[in-house]
Formats: structure tokens, C-alpha cells, sequence
């Protein structure tokens, strides 16, 4: 009776079945789990009889098959995206589209989808359930920029969270907008009335900071002394320690400022010049900038270097360029220039390098998977990037548990780039990716698994009545 044992490969194998779609609704609600799929294929048949191809005489004959019973043909793992669940929590993170986060075990690497990462006591981003490293690259410091190295083999994330970022000195301060063309004449500011100084004059101001970190206003005064000219005074005030609300004039005589002509590359600074004249055309462009004689001028990219002597903080003498725009245009590439139109007045220093001591607070990640630090100086800075895995054949990874895969023989090797690269998927931040099972469809299969199973239990209490017959014949 082939029967029976067909009948028991059908109960064996629906069992399996039901393993599967009882495993896929056990992990409805783990982060990151792949369903898994069991299909069927029929068991190898017994021939009766083989097949006849056609004669003259009479038509072909087709074979006599009897199936001896089914077997599993594969339990696939479904890679199809979750859905997104927000959690607020900015070192989680979910892939959205195709690849997965690496982790690391020692010298053994795994791939999940489950992103539910923090940081341990090191600073080291791992999976906090299971300690596993998170791989990919930490920022390198390279002529004064950090940047991230995607071509080196990944490696352990750390983030030193509230670590110091120290002081750093301002180098340059950037100006743009616009000077208004209809402002009248002043020939000298320091014989003006108080009336003129309040009409005629535009004064604007930005912190600048000494190598120790501590703030120093620089504040420059603008005034016309003739068609198409601009006088600016430069003025520098320390705050008072005691009281931050009062600020300490730096004298005269430790304050000078430089035009270096065109063409040279330095120039001896003038101890207590505090001027200098910056000069437009006929279109309202900056031409060039002199020093307050008139004797020195540059033409080119124009800048004046600014040096403090004693910023009365005990810091070294700071020395800054400050950047004005570039002969003969309007708009640069960086935004950088001062121009004279009949409109208000909006030039200021609206940019300058330099800032204060400051710890680490706060990460930002964006979707590819960049890690910004955000310090209490006010500063972003890159810190690292998560490394994405994509492989030829996800379908062929091996569940290593925990909701992580390893490479087989059948995936591939692993691709490991940046996320949005290459097509792999984007990080989204402050979120997880949810298993993909759906719970409607896992429990029409269990029905029709339970359905299966019994019919083939049917077929075996059906095929023993039939022996039991059998047996009764003699009687």
C-alpha cells in the first residue's frame, strides 16, 4: 500500500510546514526577521509501465506513474522590506531598501537588518543585546578637514561622546552683501558730528576667538569718503570676566591691520593702523582694497590681514584674514564679497572659523549613514560612517541566530560600501525595521497547512481500513 507511506511524507512534511509558519508568528514583532517559506515538490514515482511513441498501425501509449509521496524542496528566506517604526532614539537605525548593517564577534562577522544600536562604556557602537561591534570607518583628520575613508576595510566605531573639542583660533572671517551707494560723504570720521556718526556710518560686528578659546568682538565701522570709496575702521573689545556684560577696548597700538599688495606674499604690518579703504566701480563691484594712506594695494583675491596683539587673555597674537571678495565680481562661489548698490545695507561678517572650547552632546545621523557630532561649541563635525553589506544572493545567507545571517556558499561575498551607493539601501535614523510577517497571511497558510495534514491522516486511517478488509477476507 504506497498509500500509507506517501500519506506519511505528506504528514512529516506538513509538520515541517507548520514549523516554519509557527517560527515566521513566533517573530511577528522582532526587529529585523525575515519570514521563511516552505514549498513542496512530489517524491521520485514508480513506473508501471514506460510510455509508447505512436505506430501506423495505433496512436502512442503514455506511461503508468505511481508518486510515492512529496518532500520539502526548500525553506526560503523572504528578504521583502519591513515596514518603518519611529523610535526616537537617534543610534537606531533601519535600512531602507537592499543590504545590512556588519557586525562583528571577534574575528567573526555577521549581517543583520536589526539596527537597534547604542554605545557601550568604551564608546564603541555595538548591539547592546549582544555586544557585537558595529563596522565601519572613523573620521580622519586631513589637512584641517575630517573626512571618511570608504575604501579601507571597515573597522569598530567609536564616538567619544562628551569629549573635548579644544579651542581653535579664527583665521578668517568672511564678508558679504552690500554697502547703500546713496550714503553721503564723510571726509574724516573723527572730526564727524554724533548726528553723522548715527546717519552715516554702518557698524557691524562678530566674535572672533583667541587660541585659548575665549571670545574677542571685532567690530568694523563703515563710512564714505568719496565716489565709489569706503573707509573701515577696525575695533577689538575683550569681556570682562568679572562682568560679561561689560567689554575692555584693545588699545590702538595692539591692534594693526595689513594689506599685502598683490603679488607678495607678506607684508610687514603697521603697528596701529587701524584702517583701511576698500574701492568699488561704476557697477557697484569691489575693485581693490589700500591701506589708509592709499600707498599699498591689492587687486586680486581682496583681503586684509587683521593681527591682535595681546588679546588680554593671555593667548598668542591673533592673526586674521579678513576676506572682502574677489576683484571685479559680484558673487563667488563661497557667497564671499561686498558690493555697493543703491539698496540698504546688509554687509556684516557673517562667517569666521574660529570657536570656543566645547563637549561632545549630541549625534546625527543621516541616511547614508554618516555620524555628525554635535558639540556645545556649536560645532558639527563628522565622526563616522556605518558600513552597508549588499550580496548577489541574499536568498542563500545562513540564519546564524539573533537575527543575524552569515555568508554560504550560495550568497556571495559580501559588497560593503556606503549606504546609497551601488544600490544599496538608505539609513533612516531614530527608526527599526519591523519583521515582515504578515500575520493574515501566516495564519491562511496555517490553515491550509492544517488541512493538508489531515487529509493526509485521512489517507492513512483510509488506506488501514482498506488492509483491515484485507485481513477479514479468510473469515
Amino acid at each position: 500500500m504506497r498509500s500509507l507511506y506517501s500519506a506519511v511524507s505528506g504528514l512529516q512534511n506538513h509538520q515541517i510546514r507548520m514549523d516554519v509558519i509557527g517560527n515566521n508568528v513566533s517573530n511577528v514583532n522582532t526587529h529585523g526577521f525575515k519570514k521563511g517559506r516552505a514549498t513542496f515538490q512530489d517524491m521520485l514515482s514508480q513506473t508501471l509501465s514506460g510510455a509508447a511513441r505512436p505506430t501506423e498501425e495505433k496512436g502512442g501509449v503514455n506511461p503508468k506513474q505511481i508518486g510515492l509521496g512529496m518532500v520539502v524542496a526548500s525553506i526560503d528566506t523572504l528578504h521583502t522590506q519591513g515596514s518603518l517604526q519611529t523610535t526616537g532614539v537617534n543610534t537606531d537605525m533601519a535600512i531602507s531598501g537592499n543590504g545590512f548593517f556588519v557586525i562583528k564577534d571577534g574575528e567573526k562577522i555577521f549581517y543583520t537588518r536589526a539596527g537597534a544600536f547604542g554605545l557601550d562604556k568604551d564608546g564603541l557602537l555595538v548591539n547592546p543585546a549582544t555586544g557585537l561591534k558595529v563596522q565601519g570607518w572613523t573620521s580622519q583628520l586631513v589637512a584641517g578637514q575630517y573626512i571618511i575613508r570608504s575604501a579601507d576595510t571597515p573597522d569598530d566605531i567609536i564616538i567619544p561622546l562628551y569629549s573635548k573639542d579644544p579651542a581653535q583660533a579664527t583665521a578668517n572671517i568672511d564678508f558679504k552683501c552690500n554697502l547703500m551707494s546713496e550714503m553721503p560723504i564723510i571726509p574724516d570720521l573723527d572730526a564727524a558730528t554724533e548726528q553723522d556718526l548715527i546717519r552715516n556710518t554702518w557698524t557691524s560686528s562678530i566674535d572672533s576667538y583667541d587660541s585659548l578659546g575665549a571670545p574677542i568682538e571685532t567690530r568694523f565701522t563703515f563710512y564714505k569718503t568719496g565716489t565709489n570709496q569706503w573707509n573701515v575702521r577696525v575695533e577689538a573689545f575683550r569681556y570682562n570676566p568679572d562682568n560679561p556684560e561689560e567689554k575692555i577696548r584693545i588699545d590702538d597700538n595692539q591692534l594693526s591691520t595689513n594689506v599685502v599688495p598683490t603679488g607678495v606674499e607678506d607684508h610687514a604690518p603697521i603697528a596701529g593702523q587701524k584702517d583701511f579703504i576698500i574701492n568699488f566701480d561704476n557697477l557697484g563691484r569691489i575693485i581693490s582694497v589700500t591701506d589708509e594712506n592709499g600707498d599699498v594695494k591689492n587687486q586680486n583675491n581682496l583681503f586684509v590681514n587683521l593681527r591682535i596683539e595681546d588679546p588680554g587673555t593671555g593667548a598668542a597674537p591673533m592673526n586674521i584674514q579678513v576676506n572682502l571678495g574677489e576683484s571685479g565680481r559680484v558673487k563667488t562661489e563661497d557667497n564671499v564679497g561686498v558690493t555697493q548698490f543703491s539698496s540698504q545695507f546688509t554687509t556684516k561678517p557673517f562667517r569666521q572659523d574660529g570657536f570656543g572650547l566645547g563637549y561632545l552632546e549630541g549625534l546625527k545621523v543621516d541616511n547614508t549613514g554618516t555620524i555628525t557630532g554635535v558639540y556645545s561649541n556649536g560645532n558639527n563635525r563628522i565622526l563616522a560612517q556605518v558600513a552597508i553589506a549588499t550580496f548577489i544572493n541574499p536568498e542563500g545567507l545562513e540564519k546564524a541566530g539573533e537575527t543575524n545571517f552569515v555568508f554560504s556558499n550560495n550568497s556571495g561575498e559580501p559588497d560593503i560600501g556606503t549606504a546609497g551607493s551601488m544600490g544599496k539601501g538608505k539609513i533612516m535614523a531614530g527608526a527599526l525595521e519591523m519583521s515582515n510577517v504578515d500575520l493574515a497571511e501566516q495564519f491562511t497558510d496555517m490553515i491550509v497547512t492544517q488541512r493538508g495534514f489531515q487529509a493526509n491522516s485521512k489517507t492513512i486511517q483510509t488506506t488501514d481500513q482498506m488492509l483491515q478488509e484485507l485481513l477479514t477476507l479468510k473469515r
